[in-house]
């Protein structure tokens, strides 16, 4: 899409702030011809000393000189007041602008992102999104803040002083503005060659901003395999890469203002010399010739500048594509618009299969099974069998190819989001801890929340004695991903969330995996009482986790092989039973 198609929809976008641009605009022009006034004041003053009695002045029955030289300078005093009045106006409006449009950009486009399948994130890189919504969003923003105007006055530079030019004399306009069509068109034609360079400036940027993102958290890991040479080496190559892409776009936008400087010399010389001509010859006034010579001048300039303004307006237009190309993503799975069902559902799997969009066979197989409300699940079986599967399918977070899931009488596929993810507290595997107060974690997703129900909740996930020994007890500041607490305290922490939120259904995948057998034990007491009055999915590698779930479901390669209680299943001497034999020792 071209950089001016990428300013229409920019525009068209815009629509909460047209009538604020429009203003803007407004001021702009206004400032640009009050700042346009003075030459033609230099010329009446040059006109009121030569032919003084006779000058144009005189003519509104300003006989005397110096009574028009008093009128001259309260003109030039209002034109000066009105240019610097329309200035302030213009500057605040632009800036208003930009700062409300770099808001709105950030927000939707976050909004957007949010709504996107997990899928979308598996081979997008966390740094090169936050470049869009950051760097990008800023870049336009520098835009907004002055380019627009730049462009703006130029325009209106070029339309004024071409029709003061017409008025003093055609002849003059026509060569003197002959360069101004060589401009336009070298223009569009810069405009095409430039805008792929900064595009991939932009691009190059995302990758930089990613990999430092990744060193930064991955620091550890860095550290520990001492891999600082090869992680430094990396970023200094991707660095080189983004200023190389830099500097083949600035040698192209470099050379456009030298170029427009010298074609603008054409109509500069077109004016000195055609316009003394005429002078001498009596053709001109002295007066409209000093005019003209100021007028061109002022033309020469803001031209000349526009190099800087059109590297500007590019580097925006690039960094505007990459944030829009962001919120035109598809959302692939779509919320459905049953909200208003009861709690306490059963759920049912229905010939479920499901695999994962680069995965080369089905991670789940024709399967089947059912949970009763208030029942107590364990899904068991190897790595990689397919037990976290169910649960992103159960929560949404991927669609399934075949059959369908239930939640009481109605598809998933017909839930909304929003009420169907407010049945399931779930802990996960992977914690994640964010940059806040032990107590903000805790109740992460319900703000509303009092201290007492906090500690309630951290008492019952076995944290509150760990937390009362940090620093500052619940309002202890964790760092990012919790990085100031250990792996057990992180998921005892997200335990504690979890039960905080108190849904009808409990999702546990691997919660205690981190934890030492002394404090499992204590959580799984905790987690019997819990499960008696709710729904519990509980996802297990320690076996002892699930021996009192009401059914066990174990799973291999993506089929459920066996189903039943603890004792059914040892007594059947299958998958589960081997397990349970090299976990316990128990031969």
């Amino acid at each position: 899409m071209s950089s001016f198609n990428q300013l229409k929809r920019l525009y068209s976008y815009s629509n909460k702030v047209q009538k604020e641009i429009i203003l803007a605009s407004g001021y702009s022009v206004a400032n640009k011809v009050f700042d346009l006034a003075p030459p033609i004041l230099i010329g009446m003053a040059v006109d009121i000393v030569v032919k003084k009695e006779d000058s144009y002045l005189s003519s509104y029955g300003l006989t005397d000189v110096m009574d028009q030289l008093y009128v001259l300078a309260f003109l030039t005093f209002l034109v000066w007041a009105a240019e610097s009045i329309f200035e302030f106006l213009f500057k605040v409006k632009w800036r208003n602008i930009a700062q409300t449009m770099q808001h709105r950009l950030r927000i939707d486009g976050y909004e957007h992102l949010q709504s996107l399948d997990l899928k979308f994130f598996e081979d997008k890189s966390s740094g090169n999104l936050i470049s869009v919504l950051n760097d990008d969003v800023n870049q336009l923003e520098r835009f907004l803040d002055g380019g627009a105007n730049s462009i703006i006055q130029v325009l209106t530079t070029v339309i004024t002083v071409g029709s003061i030019f017409f008025f003093k004399s055609p002849t003059i306009a026509l060569f003197s503005f002959m360069p101004v069509p060589l401009i336009l068109m070298g223009s569009f034609y810069y405009q095409k060659l430039i805008q792929p360079r900064y595009k991939d400036v932009r691009d190059q940027a995302g990758l930089l901003s990613s990999l430092l993102n990744n060193s930064i958290l991955g620091m550890l890991t860095i550290k520990s395999y001492t891999a600082e040479k090869t992680q430094f080496l990396r970023l200094e190559k991707q660095s080189l890469s983004y200023s190389s892409s830099n500097s083949r776009a600035i040698k192209l936008s470099s050379s456009f203002s030298p170029l427009i400087r010298m074609v603008v010399l054409m109509g500069f010389l077109f004016t000195l010399i055609l316009g003394g001509y005429y002078t001498t010859q009596g053709q001109l006034e002295v007066g409209s010739y000093s005019v003209l010579i100021f007028m061109t001048q002022r033309l020469l300039w803001p031209l000349t500048g526009l190099g800087e303004t059109f590297d500007l307006f590019q580097r925006a237009m690039g960094s505007t594509q990459r944030i829009f190309d962001l919120m035109d993503t598809p959302v692939e799975i779509k919320s459905g618009k049953l909200s208003n069902e009861k709690s306490e559902f059963n759920i049912e799997f229905k010939n479920v299969d499901f695999k994962y969009e680069l995965a080369d066979r089905n991670i789940l197989e024709d399967v089947s099974f059912n949970i009763l409300s208030g029942e107590t699940i364990g899904l068991v079986g190897p790595t990689g069998s397919g037990k976290s599967s169910l649960v992103k399918l159960l929560l949404r977070f991927y669609e399934f190819q075949k059959g369908d899931i239930l939640l009481g009488d109605h598809s998933i596929r017909n839930w909304d989001f929003t009420r169907l993810r407010k049945e399931f507290s779930y802990v996960g595997q992977d914690v994640y801890l964010f940059n806040g107060t032990v107590a903000e974690n805790i109740q992460f997703g319900m703000p509303e929340t009092s201290i007492e129900d906090i500690e309630q909740a951290a008492k019952k996930a076995w944290a509150h004695d760990f937390i009362l020994d940090l620093p500052n007890g619940y309002e202890t500041l964790i760092g990012e991903h919790g990085q100031k607490l250990s792996g057990g305290q992180k998921q005892r922490l997200s335990l504690a969330r979890a039960i905080l939120k108190n849904a009808p259904i409990f999702i546990f995948d691997e919660a205690t995996s981190a934890v030492d057998n002394e404090t499992e034990a204590a959580i799984q007491k905790s987690l019997d009482e819990l499960t008696k009055t709710k729904t519990a999915i509980i996802i297990a590698h320690r076996l002892s986790t699930v021996v009192n779930a009401d059914k066990i479901l174990v799973l291999d390669e993506g089929r459920i092989v066996e189903q039943g209680t603890h004792n059914a299943l040892l007594e059947k001497k299958g998958i589960y039973s081997g397990l349970w034999q090299v976990q316990t020792g128990c031969y």
